[in-house]
Order: structure tokens, then sequence, then C-alpha cells
């Protein structure tokens, strides 16, 4: 099959859709497909940078997020580059003006199209105090959608919020982890000494952007009293970007790390302990199953990823969605069975191992397959 992924966010960015849809083309690859990408150059990026099986388009910095950027349309050069060397179907990874160039194009040239819902830009509005945004957002989500022959989203509870929404056709795609990456062997005692941590102590640990959406103020909340219970505790950010001043002035004992990626983020993930992750606005937290790949004990919501693979004090522990005092009841749970940490380590450690890419992405082929039919 000869696909191209249309997307405005890819690596050299780091973040959660860009690093997905990096390991779906490689697996689409390994499994002998043809896979071109459609993308913006990033600002990181020098301007005469060229890439196999890549075409880059203009883009500009996107407000609020420092290093990214979005797709300007670009209607025609697609057209012009499709005509040239036509896919068999095409994934619009991204709803911004990139995605919808590639929504136009495809439906004049009669090439199937398909979409991918990765982020829940429509419930970050409140979070930035936009809620006038938010139905207007959903309306143009569910246009967007609903243009193309499927919608593939990450989970079956936002297969649920998309129905509610009027966006038809979704599929599952579900996310694997890298379990040669993250793994509990990567664990650093000379990195743990650094954040003033021996043996006997916890590191608990945040990854993600540091921004309004990931509900920065309860992690913050549940780091004070895992402090307050167990003194001999270091609280580790890991992640940058607008939230990171204020926190680092309201929080001088924290430990700020900034961006990691590669074996870094693998050593800062297994030299911790404790993952806390109240974020309220994921489609599914690669973050979760890296960390418990890394035989974390992870604290989190019940939904998205964290609802489908953690089991309550088995390989985790959950608080039902959105109730803040519930997430830091769950904190004092999993510190009072701090004896029984290494079986929930282990525990979810096991399932990881089971979230290799090679199926998910054989069922996505399948599916795809399925919207080329007339």
């Amino acid at each position: 099959m000869k696909l191209c992924i249309v997307t405005e966010t890819y690596p050299p960015e780091v973040n959660g859709v860009a690093m997905t849809l990096h390991r779906i083309s490689n697996e689409l690859r390994l499994q002998g497909h043809s896979v071109r990408i459609i993308r913006p150059r990033q600002a990181s990026e020098a301007q005469n940078a060229r890439y196999d099986d890549t075409l880059i388009v203009p883009g500009l910095p996107l407000p609020g997020y420092d290093g990214l950027r979005f797709g300007l349309p670009c209607s025609h050069k697609l057209r012009t580059h499709w005509t040239a060397e036509r896919p068999d179907i095409i994934y619009a990874a991204t709803e911004g003006p990139l995605g919808q160039s590639a929504i136009k194009a495809a439906a004049q040239l009669g090439i199937p199209i398909v979409s991918g819902f990765h982020t829940n830009f429509h419930e970050y509005m409140k979070h930035y105090k936009l809620p006038i945004l938010e139905k207007m957002m959903r309306g143009f989500l569910r246009k967007t959608h609903n243009k193309t022959r499927r919608t593939f989203v990450p989970s079956q509870d936002v297969i649920a919020r998309l129905a509610a929404m009027g966006i038809e056709g979704t599929r599952l795609l579900g996310r694997g982890v890298d379990t040669r990456c993250f793994h509990p062997k990567k664990r650093d005692i000379a990195l743990r000494q650094r954040w003033g941590v021996d043996d006997g102590g916890i590191v608990a640990l945040f990854v993600s952007r540091l921004a309004a959406e990931k509900n920065i103020p309860l992690a913050a909340k549940a780091f004070e009293q895992i402090k307050q219970r167990h003194p001999r505790v270091a609280c580790v950010f890991v992640g940058d970007g607008p939230e990171r001043p204020k926190l680092e002035k309201a929080h001088p004992d924290y430990i700020f790390a900034g961006m990691q990626t590669g074996e870094d983020l693998a050593r800062h993930y297994a030299s911790a302990d404790l993952f806390v992750f109240p974020s309220v606005t994921e489609t599914f937290g690669n973050v979760v199953t890296e960390a418990m790949a890394s035989g974390l004990i992870t604290l989190a919501y019940d939904y998205a990823a964290p609802g489908r693979y953690i089991e309550d004090g088995i390989n985790g522990f959950l608080a039902p969605f959105d109730d803040s005092p519930a997430f830091l009841q769950a904190a004092d749970r999993a510190l009072e069975q701090q004896a029984n940490w290494p079986a929930i380590r282990a525990a979810a450690r096991t399932i990881a191992e089971g979230l290799g890419w090679a199926g998910i992405v054989k069922q996505f082929v399948e599916d795809l397959e399925e919207a080329r039919a007339p």
C-alpha cells in the first residue's frame, strides 16, 4: 500500500502525536508498505534540509507553543504532488490548515482520505479560559472529520465522546510502547543521588508538557501531599512549557529536568518510583504506558490509557475521572501500600510488554484497506 501521512507535527518535534506517528510510519515500512510524510518545516531544522520520503511545506509558529509550527494552506501544492505521485490512501493526522488542505485536495483528485483524532483541542479551551470557543471547536472538528471516510482514535472512551459530538465512522488505532527503550533496567543510581534521594527515598515524577491543559496544579498538590507523608522524597518535573516559570517560582524545592528524549528520558522514568499524572484532556496518554514499561507506580484518572491498562491496586492506582479529592486519596493509598510496590511494578511492566506496535499497525492497515474500497 502507498500511504501518505499529512501532519502538522512530526519529529524532530517532541510530543505524543509526533512520536506516535513516527512509530506508526516506521512499523508500516517494516511491514512492507510505502509511506510518505507531508509536514511543515520546524524552527530547529535547516532551511535546506531534505529528507527521504518527506515533503516539507511552509509553516508558521503555533501561538503559545514555542518550537511548534502549523502548516499553511497549500491545496495546490498537494494536488500537484499527488498528481505526480498518487497514493492509494491519505491519512490526515491533524486538523489544522495543512490537514484541511489535504482533505480538499484529496476530494478534488478522488483519492480516499481518512483522518486521525489525536488531541482534545476542544477541551483545552476551558483550561485556557476560552469556553466560548469550545462549542465552535466541536463544530469545526465534526465538520472536518465527517469529510473523511474514517476517523482513527486511540481509545474506546474517545470513540464514545466523538459519537456524542456527531463524528461518524470512527475506528480504533491503539498505541504501543517501546519496551526496549523504556525499561526498569535503565534505573540510574547516580541520577537519583543528584536528585538527593538514596535507595530508601522516593522520587515522584511528572512527565509531560508543562501547560494549563495538563492539570499541573493538582500534580503540584499531590507532590506536596506526598512530601508531607514521606519527607525523603524528590519531586521531579520532566518537560517544558508555559507553566514552568510560574512553577519554578512557587516550588523552588522541586526539580525541573526540562525536556528529555530517548535514552535520557528512559533513565528519568526508570530512576523514579511514583508517576503522578492528573491530566484530564488526554486522548490516550503515551506517558502512562512509558511509565508502566519503566516499572513505575502510576497514579492517574480512570480513562484513556490508565482506564484501559491499569487495574487499581494491582499495577497502579486510579481515581474517578476529574475527581481531585479522590486523586489525592489514591496517592495516599499508593504510599500506604509501599510494601507491595515490587509486585505492582512487576505487574505494570508485564502489561506494557504486551503492547507491541506490530499488531496495532497490522489492524490499521486492514482498516485502511476497508476504507479504500469504493
